[in-house]
C-alpha cells in the first residue's frame, strides 16, 4: 500500500508541477472553462466566518461520524449513505436559512440541489447503463449458469500447466480484464476467488498470491473502465470525456502495470 501509494502521489505530484508552470498543458483546461466562467473573480466576496457556517462544519462533520459508524456497526450501503447526505444537504439549507447566509431562503435550497442534480443526472444515468453489462452477461451469481462464469471456468482451464510465475502473472491480467466487467471488489471476489484459490493451489501459486493478483487487478484498473460508477460520476461532474482521460490515464496505468507485474513476480519468488 504504501509503495503503490507513493507512486501515485510522485505522478500527481510531476504532473501537477507541469500544470502550474503551464495550464493550458492540463488535459481539463477545457472543460474547467465551465467552473471558470461561473466562479470568475469577480463573484468572490469577503465573508465573515458566522455561527451558521461553523454549524454546517458540524452538520458536516457529524454526517461523516454517522457514515462511519453506520458502516461499522449496521451495514451501512448505497442507500443508508445517500440518505445521511440528502439529510446532510437539507439541514445545512435550513440552517443557511435561519443564519441567513448568503441571503438563502427557502426557495433556494430547492435551487440548490436542482443544480446539483444538473450536474449528476447525466453521470447517473451512465452509471445505469453501465450496470446493464453485467445484467446482459448474467449477473454476478457465481452459482448460476451465466457468459460470465463460462469465461471464467474457460480462463482456469488455461491456465493450468503453466509455470507458476506466468500463471501469476495471467491471473493478474485476467483480474485487471475481468474487472471491466464486475467493478464491485466484493462481487468480483465472489466470483473469481473461488476458481482462482483452488487454482492457485493447484499450479504452486499460494493462495496469498492469488488474492494480491485480485487487490491489484481489481484496484488499478477502476481508474480507467468505463463501467466504473464513481470514475465515471467524477468525470461527469468535471466534464470530461472519458476518452480524453483514457488516454491521459493509459500512462499511468502503464507504469502500475508494470510495477505489479514486478511485485507479483518477488511475491512468487519468496513465496508469500
Amino acid at each position: 500500500w504504501i509503495f503503490f501509494t507513493c507512486i501515485g502521489v510522485l505522478y500527481t505530484m510531476i504532473y501537477a508541477n507541469k500544470i502550474k508552470k503551464d495550464p493550458l498543458k492540463s488535459i481539463s483546461y477545457e472543460s474547467d472553462k465551465y467552473y471558470r466562467e461561473n466562479f470568475s473573480n469577480s463573484d468572490i466576496k469577503n465573508e465573515k466566518f458566522k455561527i451558521g457556517h461553523a454549524l454546517v462544519l458540524l452538520t458536516i462533520a457529524f454526517g461523516i461520524a454517522w457514515i462511519v459508524w453506520g458502516v461499522d456497526t449496521s451495514g451501512y450501503y448505497i442507500p443508508e449513505i445517500a440518505g445521511v447526505f440528502f439529510t446532510m444537504g437539507i439541514v445545512s439549507g435550513i440552517i443557511a436559512v435561519i443564519f441567513k447566509l448568503n441571503n438563502m431562503s427557502i426557495n433556494d435550497i430547492a435551487i440548490s440541489f436542482r443544480k446539483g442534480a444538473e450536474d449528476l443526472v447525466g453521470a447517473a444515468l451512465i452509471v445505469g447503463l453501465s450496470q446493464g453489462i453485467l445484467l446482459v452477461l448474467g449477473g454476478q451469481s457465481p452459482f448460476e449458469n451465466t457468459v460470465l462464469n463460462t469465461i471464467l471456468n474457460s480462463v482456469s482451464s488455461i491456465l493450468f500447466g503453466l509455470p507458476s510465475m506466468v500463471c501469476a502473472w495471467f491471473m493478474y491480467i485476467f483480474q485487471s480484464i475481468f474487472n471491466f466487467f464486475i467493478v464491485s471488489g466484493s462481487g468480483q471476489a465472489a466470483l473469481t476467488m473461488p476458481l482462482m484459490s483452488p487454482l492457485a493451489s493447484m499450479i504452486g501459486v499460494s493462495k496469498q498470491v492469488s488474492v494480491l493478483t485480485f487487490q491489484l487487478g481489481d484496484g488499478f484498473t477502476n481508474l480507467i473502465v468505463p463501467t466504473c460508477g464513481s470514475l465515471i460520476a467524477v468525470l461527469g461532474v468535471a466534464r470530461l470525456d472519458w476518452k480524453r482521460w483514457a488516454k491521459f490515464q493509459f500512462k499511468f496505468q502503464s507504469i502500475l502495470f508494470i510495477t505489479s507485474i514486478i511485485v507479483i513476480s518477488i511475491a512468487v519468488i519468496i513465496g508469500y
